[in-house]
């Protein structure tokens, strides 16, 4: 140590003499004093979805009953990574979902994707692949849709052309399909005698949570999975055979709680029935990979993904696995449920830091959705910028250079380890009820869902839970994105043309279905001739209720910017400013913010100091809906005095009251006062009924 860093030393120390540490207990005594008597757990304390109280401030204490606070990355429980270098060694695979409709559109898509920083392929079916139909045999709405329509081997062959097959992991999402797609995905990789890795995994219980349907029955899904895995651990054994979406809960609203405790009672399922079949866990666990979405609750995002690394590593000892074996892998993508149709571009922001989350909580391979995809097909700038938000954080924020720079923060320990807590009493309760598919069958996962989600848009409408552009902060000026939307028909008529089912005879070998499948692809057969050959049952459930968070409240604007197309105006807001600008600013900025989130346009009067200028102006204005602005002093000087003077006017109006006075709220209602918007009212509920009172419909 050099000598002015012994100096340094010396004097930190004496400081530290200076500022004796203090307790808990002198920290709460000096919170309560500053108080004054309010109840501590209401201002301090916040309630999340998952249940957990947060604390205002966590100290080194609350480390102390937590027994996986000293496990080194790459051991133990897991919970700081599970490789012992984290990211600096390789990085974390840049997977992003490329879903062109036409197998030749995403070729070219994803070959320039992986010239300019992709390192992973991560393919999206479309609907009518996911329902084992050909194109010919779907709705016109169904081919290209939300992905890529690939029926025959051919297809595939050129969707992955110039991709050196075993030089990047391949991700299919195909869920319940994955039989037939991984099967095709090897018998592309055996004529060109490659290995392959990466993961086409079987999922059939989330695609059932999703649609409510499911083309095969759940035997029929177990027994492909079980071929598929058995095959994939003797020839492809880099290649994940069954892989968890937890996104349709997440999408329909659920926690971090839910939706990790769902998924990993949907991985116990899978394991029981693969080693009903007669797999080892061991065989099993590394063929296991798991999606989860990405939400905006940075530290929870963090804490869901440490906790999923424990949870697994717990489920797959108890089960006698072994080390190896009870490593996780995480691939994540970014959420939809709160992306936003108005101020879109916002939504890089949002994917920013949901990415940070993925990334800090480390995730394995990440997904960045683009800013519009909620609004319509991605173009090459809105993937470019996607894919560099990931290259920015590997390469200029230098995330790929760290390990788990989570570990040993107090809050987010804490946060990780009654998260873990939290979800391992949910997953509990979900095999006391006899697993998840009966739980599913049942609608109490579905009912747990829409419950937080019911909590969610109670929030979201009382503005509690601010969606920038949407509920608070609204752009009034904002130019709205082109639309691109697909042309289906056409697409469905190309897709009909390309593909012809050959005249062959389907015959599927059940001691080796993976082999049958392969050759049946070689010989040119289609998508819904193997699924037809492997699945003849059906399975349904209540689906989960997949929304839009802000999609709701963006209605109110659709309506009026319905409204202004058709009539050229706007439903108009008067703010009646009484007093000095010091007396009703605060009141008018926050009346302003609170109507244009619906799309109102918004007038200010001039401000008088005089009640009668400041009626006069409000009543004789041709503005229907008219919002009193001052100060609760100044308003016992003019509220009662303008409902007199409506009701003596006779003056089509709606008064409303800018403020919370409690004292005097029942007085100004029987005077006259029709509404109050204040920080704790339903501004759904309020802007909805003034629109219909207005006739915006």
């Amino acid at each position: 140590m050099s000598e002015d860093n012994k100096k340094t030393s010396v004097i930190s120390e004496n400081l530290l003499k200076d500022f004796p540490p203090h307790s808990d207990e002198d920290w709460r005594k000096a919170v309560d004093k500053l108080l004054k008597g309010k109840p501590y757990e209401k201002i301090m304390l916040t309630n999340t979805y998952e249940g957990i109280q947060l604390e205002p401030i966590y100290r080194l204490s609350v480390l102390k009953d937590l027994p996986q606070i000293d496990d080194l990355p790459g051991f133990n429980s897991y919970v700081r990574n599970t490789k012992l270098e984290g990211y600096t060694a390789t990085g974390w695979q840049v997977a992003q979902e490329i879903s062109s409709a036409l197998p030749m559109e995403l070729n070219k898509n994803l070959l320039d994707a992986l010239n300019r920083g992709q390192n992973a392929v991560n393919i999206v079916l479309d609907k009518a692949s996911l329902k084992g139909k050909d194109p010919k045999q779907s709705r016109e709405n169904q081919v290209g849709k939300n992905g890529t329509s690939i029926a025959t081997l051919a297809d595939l062959e050129t969707a992955l052309d110039d991709v050196v097959l075993d030089a990047v992991d391949i991700q299919i999402q195909a869920y319940h399909m994955a039989l037939p797609y991984a099967t095709m995905l090897m018998q592309l990789a055996k004529q060109k005698d490659k290995k392959i890795r990466g993961c086409v995994g079987m999922d059939p219980l989330s695609y059932l949570a999703e649609h409510g349907t499911l083309p095969a029955s759940l035997k029929e899904t177990y027994d492909d999975m079980f071929q598929l895995t058995n095959y994939a651990k003797k020839n492809h054994p880099g290649l994940r055979t069954i892989a968890i979406h937890t996104q349709p809960y997440h999408e329909a609203g659920a926690s971090a709680v839910e939706e990790l405790s769902f998924g990993f009672a949907t991985a116990v399922e899978y394991v029981n029935e693969m080693l009903d079949r007669g797999l080892s866990i061991d065989e099993v666990a590394p063929h296991v990979q798991f999606n989860f979405a990405l939400g905006s609750n940075l530290f929870m995002e963090i804490a869901k993904l440490r906790a999923a690394r424990m949870i697994w590593k717990n489920i797959v000892e108890n089960y006698g696995g072994n080390q190896e074996s009870q490593k996780i892998y995480m691939h994540v993508r970014t959420s939809k449920f709160n992306k936003t149709k108005y101020d879109p571009y916002v939504n890089m922001l949002r994917t920013t830091t949901e990415a940070f989350s993925g990334v800090i909580g480390g995730a394995d391979s990440l997904h960045v959705g683009c800013f519009d995809e909620v609004l319509r097909s991605p173009d090459d700038f809105s993937r470019r910028i996607a894919r560099n938000q990931q290259l920015i954080l590997a390469e200029e924020v230098h995330l790929s250079k760290v390990i788990d720079p989570a570990g040993g923060s107090w809050y987010i320990e804490k946060l990780t380890d009654e998260l873990a807590k939290t979800v391992w009493k949910n997953f509990q309760i979900t095999q006391e009820a006899g697993g998840m598919s009966k739980f599913l069958k049942e609608n109490q996962a579905q009912e747990a869902v829409k419950k937080v989600a019911t909590a969610r848009r109670k929030n979201i409408a009382c503005r509690e839970d601010v969606i920038v552009g949407t509920n608070m902060y609204a752009n009034m000026e904002e130019k709205f994105l082109t639309p691109r939307k697909r042309d289906y028909k056409s697409l469905y008529e190309i897709r009909s043309k390309e593909i012809r089912k050959p005249d062959l005879k389907i015959e599927i070998d059940k001691d080796d279905v993976v082999e049958s499948v392969m050759q049946l692809w070689q010989q040119g057969a289609t998508i819904n001739q193997i699924h037809t050959a492997l699945h003849q049952g059906t399975t349904e459930v209540q689906p989960l209720e997949i929304h839009r968070a802000s999609k709701f409240y963006e209605q109110l604007r659709n309506k009026t910017e319905k409204y202004f197309q058709k009539t050229g105006e706007r439903p108009q807001v008067f703010l009646a400013n009484y007093g000095t600008v010091y007396d009703y600013k605060g009141r008018a900025d926050f009346s302003r913010g609170f109507f244009e989130t619906a799309g109102f346009a918004v007038e200010a009067g001039q401000g008088f100091e005089e009640p009668e200028k400041v009626i006069e102006e409000a009543l004789q204005n041709s503005v229907k809906i008219v919002v009193i602005c001052s100060t609760d002093k100044k308003y016992k000087e003019i509220v009662e005095k303008m409902c007199q003077a409506r009701e003596e006017m006779a003056a089509d109006k709606i008064l409303i009251l800018a403020g919370n006075p409690k004292a005097d709220e029942e007085k100004y209602k029987k005077a006259g006062i029709d509404k109050f918007i204040h920080l704790r009212v339903n501004a759904y509920d309020i802007l909805a009924d003034l629109l219909q009172k207005v006739g915006v419909e």
